[in-house]
């Protein structure tokens, strides 16, 4: 396989086959973001991406999942994407999944038919970050779309049949508006009602705009405290079924469960974990759950 790293995927397709479909992400300018900065934009052309697909077929004929990079190849403009999605399932045997990336923009920009017809051509499952529910949080972190079209988005994908996992950002509206970050978040998972739900903690790095306003005293860092009380805070008001997960690399606490059937199992540990959760402030590159 050819890559150009770095590749990310998201931690449920650890046993996947990855296929870098495009190199970076076109939106790009998410202020928390460093995945892809090193990288500039583009679609892989057929030339290279064909031969690679068959090469996997060849070689790998026992795959059962593929999922394709990078940040957001919903992007591909969709007769590409069929012919990319076909070819796997054609050249694979044993192939039973693929799943991609995507911005709510993509999905905006797809119509009805053309996911329908992706889902029904075996694009069975999506990722989309929702980071934020709150619209002053989406504003300052660049996401490039309102809670409205957010929700309209993710809905969007549901309707055409699509499993979608979403995530949000724990700590991404900073010490002084975490309520309504969190408060809102929940209000816009209620109204998409997505089948996976995974929240995050807030990581900063570096020569990111979020690092810069950080140095400069814009943006204060939450505690560790209050990243638990988030954490509890959005399990508390997410009233949709869905499967919750915080095992993330990033995450203070590695806990889930279907909400809201195991709300109360979920809250007792999360309090647990608070009364011996510090109140200093969460370093900026956090890597580890307790």
């Amino acid at each position: 396989m050819r890559y150009e790293e770095p590749v990310f995927r998201p931690p449920s397709e650890a046993r996947s086959l990855i296929l870098q479909a495009t190199i970076g992400c076109s939106h790009n300018k998410c202020t928390f973001c460093s995945m892809y900065n090193t990288k500039r934009f583009r679609v892989r052309p057929w030339e290279e991406l064909g031969p690679e697909i068959e090469k996997i077929g060849r070689e790998y004929p026992f795959v059962k999942r593929v999922f394709i990079a990078d940040g957001d190849p919903l992007v591909i403009e969709t007769p590409y994407l069929l012919k990319i999605v076909e070819t796997l399932y054609s050249n694979i045997p044993s192939l039973e999944r693929v799943a991609i990336y995507a911005t709510p923009q993509n999905l905006l920009d797809k119509t009805e038919e053309e996911l329908k017809a992706l889902r029904e051509r075996g694009l069975k499952l999506i990722y989309l970050g929702i980071e934020s529910g709150d619209d002053e949080v989406l504003k300052e972190t660049r996401k490039g779309v309102d809670s409205k079209q957010m929700v309209e988005a993710c809905r969007k994908a549901i309707n055409a049949g699509f499993t979608l996992s979403t995530m949000v950002i724990l700590g991404l509206g900073g010490r002084d508006r975490w309520r309504e970050h969190i408060i809102n978040t929940a209000r816009v998972v209620n109204a998409i009602g997505p089948h996976y739900l995974a929240a995050l903690t807030l990581m900063v790095f570096p020569r990111t705009p979020l690092h810069i306003k950080v140095q400069k005293g814009e943006f204060k860092m939450p505690t560790m405290r209050q990243i638990m009380e988030e954490m509890r805070l959005l399990v508390e008001l997410v009233e949709v079924p869905t499967i919750f997960r915080s095992n993330h690399v990033s995450n203070l606490l590695s806990i889930g469960g279907t909400l809201p059937r195991d709300r109360a199992v979920v809250l007792q540990q999360i309090q647990s974990a608070i009364q011996t959760t510090p109140e200093a402030p969460l370093p900026m590159e956090y890597q580890g759950a307790f």
